[in-house]
């Protein structure tokens, strides 16, 4: 059987929501009144994103990732990597972030995760310019349409806030925590709750040695 795992970076992969703690640290007026709207699903990722991101100067684009470069990766995610080479199941690291910031903080570790997909920005003019390749409907990287480019027998998806809902509810196995666990629970969507990667890694271990 081929399997394959999705996996969210921002308060997911990293013990907190690092993307959101860049947005307000650097664009903080804007960030006060977009975040909110967007939380609560009046304002689309794909608009609120690109709105706060185009208001911060491509200088602060290197201030930007050593801010980022500090922060903690959640326990067990390396285990998790670990088990995950001798299953022969690949990961991808899919963020609504900056794939600078997913670098920085996966360092060492960038080479054994099978891809990366996040959004690239152009700094040549004086603010932001995000790029995605799966810009689409409400989000600038459209998760379901990255997990349409790895054809598998049984796609699981880990998570942890809004920018991961659409993947989850288009995924037969979730792993959700915080803010996602709320939005599947609004859907009736079942879910696996976790809180470190020893969890998700002992519930897959149990899981397909039973199949």
């Amino acid at each position: 059987m081929k399997r394959i795992i999705f996996c969210d970076f921002d308060g997911t992969i990293t013990v907190s929501e690092t993307f959101v703690a860049v947005l307000k640290r650097f664009a903080p007026q804007l960030s006060a009144q977009l975040i909110p709207e967007m939380y609560a699903r009046r304002l689309t990722l794909r608009v609120g994103v690109r709105r706060i991101l185009e208001s911060i100067p491509s200088a602060c684009y290197p201030e930007i990732l050593e801010f980022t470069r500090k922060e903690p990766i959640r326990p067990g995610f390396t285990e998790l990597l670990d088990f995950l080479e001798v299953e022969k199941v690949p990961l991808v690291v899919v963020s609504g972030g900056l794939r600078g910031m997913v670098e920085v903080v996966l360092g060492e570790l960038v080479p054994r995760i099978h891809a990366i997909h996040a959004v690239d920005v152009d700094t040549k003019g004086e603010y932001l310019h995000p790029n995605s390749e799966f810009e689409a409907g409400t989000e600038l990287v459209a998760k379901v349409e990255v997990m349409e480019k790895y054809p598998a027998d049984e796609k699981i998806a880990i998570g942890d806030s809004l920018t991961d809902l659409n993947m989850a509810l288009a995924t037969p196995i979730v792993f959700a925590r915080d803010r996602l666990a709320c939005y599947l629970e609004e859907n009736q969507k079942p879910y696996i709750p976790w809180q470190d990667f020893l969890e998700v890694r002992d519930y897959l271990a149990q899981l397909w040695n039973s199949v």
